[in-house]
């Protein structure tokens, strides 16, 4: 019998989170399968070994790792089309965004995304709906951003949404991104209620608000060299152990939002949730992004979000 196939697979928070705990039901899913065929190893946080968050793009990509996931955001500058995702108020439900990027749009976009990059996707995690949080005020309308230092995605579309809504936004890894909170160099983040507690962002930002703004979702790509060159019965049950990984993970992700909530209320901050006046007056601020997305990416790709009509 020959070596066993090594599957190395990383992420960039700890194994409690649910992506970890997804990337464990894979690799569990192989290990019962495959047995002594497959040696399967994890590095749950890369940023507990000196790299940034943005690193785990390249070690899948030149195959340090075989299998990883990180926010669509981070490829926007090679890939274009994935700003699509980027886009504000693009969804205004979960099961709507899951809709698109199961269907239609996330294969079209997976097709770009494997046009340029070593990589073979096999479909998406979820990072959900992102809020806002800061360390200043309470945010209930764009105005309260006026000049707040916030921290974005690398994505120009996240940049130019901050600065319509009238913050400074600043690129930032999510290492630097710690790194300014706790400093208090960084006024304001957003994510998940659930990265925010993952983060300890909630021990420095007293205010939150609901704003439902990015959904995003992460990409589990694999090194396509090394997936490639795998037996088929290997490759197929990889695709369904992480099919199967992708409904355990988003089932996760609702109850640690609601987790995440507690836990930030119960450390004194004050939650927002935005009246349906204030929330159509951030819709109302972005509009002129909005407005250029038809040019930019085309009706095509825009209609397959089955949103933008709202």
């Amino acid at each position: 019998m020959g070596n066993p196939i090594q599957i190395r697979m990383g992420g960039y928070g700890p194994s409690t989170t649910s992506f970890s705990l997804a990337l464990k039901r894979i690799g569990d899913s192989l290990s019962a399968k495959f047995g002594d065929r497959v040696d399967i190893k994890y590095v749950w946080n890369i940023m507990d070994l000196g790299y940034r968050a943005e690193d785990i793009l390249w070690l899948v990509e030149h195959g340090l790792l075989t299998l990883g996931y990180q926010s669509s955001s981070y490829l926007t500058d090679r890939i274009p089309e994935l700003g699509v995702l980027d886009l504000p108020f693009l969804f205004d439900q979960t099961e709507k965004a899951r809709a698109a990027i199961d269907g239609a749009l996330g294969e079209r976009l997976i097709a770009k995304v494997e046009e340029k990059v070593n990589y073979r996707i096999l479909g998406f995690f979820e990072n959900g709906f992102r809020h806002l949080s800061n360390r200043l005020r309470p945010v209930r309308m764009p105005a309260d951003l006026a000049g707040m230092r916030i921290r974005v995605l690398p994505s120009d579309v996240q940049v130019k949404t901050f600065a319509l809504l009238g913050a400074v936004p600043l690129r930032l890894d999510l290492t630097e991104a710690i790194a300014g909170i706790v400093s208090g160099t960084l006024d304001a983040q957003e994510n998940p209620l659930s990265n925010s507690v993952t983060y300890g962002v909630h021990k420095f930002h007293r205010f939150h608000t609901l704003t439902n703004h990015f959904y995003i979702s992460r990409p589990i790509f694999l090194h396509r060299t090394a997936f490639e060159s795998w037996p088929q019965d290997l490759r197929d049950a990889m695709a369904a152990a992480v099919k199967d990984a992708i409904a355990f993970q988003r089932d996760l992700h609702v109850h640690e939002e609601e987790d995440a909530r507690r836990t930030i209320l119960a450390e004194g901050c004050e939650i927002v949730e935005p009246t349906a006046r204030e929330h159509a007056a951030f819709l109302a601020a972005v509009q002129p992004l909005l407005g250029e997305a038809r040019q930019r990416y085309g009706d095509g790709l825009l209609d397959l979000a089955g949103s933008m009509s709202r």
